[in-house]
C-alpha cells in the first residue's frame, strides 16, 4: 500500500500555511542561517573570468571549490597534483571587520582581504609593463 503525499507551495513572503502576516517569525520559525555558505552566481562569475584569463595566459591549470557551515574556498592549482598555489575565502561573517572575502597564497600569507569580491581578486591579475620609449 503507498500513502499519497501532498505538496503545499507557499509563495514567498507569505505569513505560513494560513497566508497571514505576522510581526514576528511564524509560528517560532525565523529566518535560518544557511546551512552551507557558497558562491552565489556574481561571485562565481568573477571567480571564473580571473581563472579563465590566467588559463589562457597558461599560469594555472585546475580548481576546486568547497563549501562549509561557515566559509565558502575557491583553490586554483598549477598542476592538480600540487598544493593550491591560491585560496580565495567567503567568510560571511567577517563581512563587517576586514571583509568577507580574502586571497591566501600557498604559504598560509593573506595576500588581500576585502569587502569587495572584484578588489580583492584584482591581487591575482599579472601586473602590465609596458615599455615606453623615449622620442
Amino acid at each position: 500500500m503507498s500513502t499519497a503525499q501532498h505538496l503545499s507551495i507557499v509563495p514567498a513572503g507569505s505569513g505560513g500555511a494560513s497566508g497571514t502576516k505576522s510581526g514576528g517569525a511564524a509560528g517560532g520559525t525565523g529566518p535560518k542561517a544557511p546551512k552551507q555558505v557558497f558562491w552565489d552566481r556574481r561571485e562565481l562569475d568573477a571567480l571564473l573570468n580571473v581563472y579563465g584569463r590566467r588559463v589562457a595566459a597558461g599560469d594555472w591549470r585546475d580548481y576546486a571549490m568547497s563549501g562549509a557551515r561557515d566559509m565558502a574556498v575557491f583553490e586554483v592549482y598549477r598542476r592538480a597534483s600540487e598544493m593550491p598555489l591560491y585560496r580565495i575565502e567567503k567568510r560571511p561573517k567577517l563581512r563587517n571587520r576586514q571583509g568577507a572575502y580574502a586571497v591566501i597564497a600557498a604559504s598560509g600569507m593573506i595576500l588581500k582581504r576585502g569587502h569587495e569580491l572584484k578588489q580583492v581578486l584584482k591581487v591575482l591579475e599579472p601586473k602590465q609593463i609596458s615599455l615606453v620609449s623615449e622620442l
